[in-house]
């Protein structure tokens, strides 16, 4: 098992030093800071001594390697639209989307497995098709449209939820949290809900898929034929067997909750790091942006290689293979 982890540490890493080389090319071809900085009145000596003091003047590679240096302890300069450091900035941000994107997790697991499980094992049954037409909704529904429609429903004509920000928070230090309070919880409904829709119609669909084929393999029949109960069946073999596989997409979209995020955030007005992103677009700010790629890939990164991880417990195979 040692083995296996340090293989996918590698893996992993080796993937956190393409992303982090395409977030350095941002800075070499997608404008020049100097000129964000100074703006582009300032005389060619002042530019070429900010230039020297951000040692953009050195070789290509000896730059990459500063960048790397920096990214490694979180640090990725300032930020040419505000003139605050940009971990000050995902510092203040984070939390909002950690908790935006937590609860869509939850719901998406919570909801979306159970219902999974419901459907195969009532398959054909009329509550079982009703909810995999509904599930079609969910899947082919845009992010926004579902967001808007959510606002309209529960906001503008019944007024039960609020439609945008993230209500009172509590702070500790650097970090805060909407969950504690009242306020913040009613706020964090609908856009949690609206990033989850697409989750747990995915995730249903996928676990109905692979409990289905499973029940059907020939040790779930050898099982019913030695006189197993159902509930060991269905519960201990088949949906042990169905998470291996389920256990890769869940993950990934999990991560891409985060890039999901990005809409989400922006029809709720979200004060979280993909509203972040998108402004740093309009402004062109690209040390903001080459920090959040690298963010959100190391989120990526690191799901799956829980996700690898957590195969030693579900798949005895793998086990026996180490």
């Amino acid at each position: 098992m040692i083995a296996y982890i340090f293989q996918r540490l590698i893996q992993a890493l080796l993937v956190m030093v393409v992303v982090a080389f395409v977030a350095f090319i941002l800075f070499q071809y997608v404008g020049d800071p100097v000129v964000f900085m100074v703006g582009q009145d300032s005389t060619p000596e002042n530019m070429a001594l900010l230039r020297k003091e951000l040692g953009l003047d050195r070789p290509f590679f000896v730059q990459f390697a500063y960048f790397l240096s920096n990214a490694v302890v979180g640090d990725f300069g300032i930020s040419l639209r505000q003139g605050v450091k940009v971990s000050t900035l995902i510092a203040k941000s984070f939390p909002a989307t950690f908790e935006l994107v937590l609860i869509a997790s939850l719901l998406a697991l919570v909801l979306g497995i159970p219902m999974g499980v419901y459907c195969a094992l009532r398959n054909g049954h009329i509550s079982s098709q009703i909810i995999m037409a509904t599930s079609l909704l969910g899947v082919t529904l845009p992010t926004f449209l579902i967001g808007i429609l959510l606002i309209l429903v529960f906001s503008v004509y019944l007024g039960w939820l609020p439609s945008f920000g993230r209500g009172e928070v509590q702070s500790w230090g650097k970090w805060s949290s909407g969950l504690l309070t009242l306020d913040g919880l009613n706020h964090v409904i609908l856009p949690a809900f609206t990033l989850a829709v697409y989750q747990i119609a995915l995730i249903m669909r996928l676990v109905r898929a692979e409990m289905l084929e499973v029940l059907r393999s020939d040790y779930i029949k050898f099982a019913k034929a030695r006189g197993l109960k159902a509930v060991a069946i269905h519960y201990r073999h088949a949906l042990r067997n169905t998470l291996v596989p389920v256990c890769t997409i869940i993950g990934l979209q999990l991560g891409s909750l985060i890039a999901f995020a990005i809409i989400t955030e922006t029809v709720f007005q979200w004060p979280g790091m993909g509203l972040m992103f998108i402004q740093s677009i309009q402004y062109a700010d690209i040390p903001l942006m080459a920090a959040y790629l690298c963010l959100v890939s190391l989120v990526f990164v690191t799901i799956n290689l829980v996700v690898d991880i957590l195969y030693f417990f579900i798949d005895p195979r793998l086990r026996n293979q180490s």
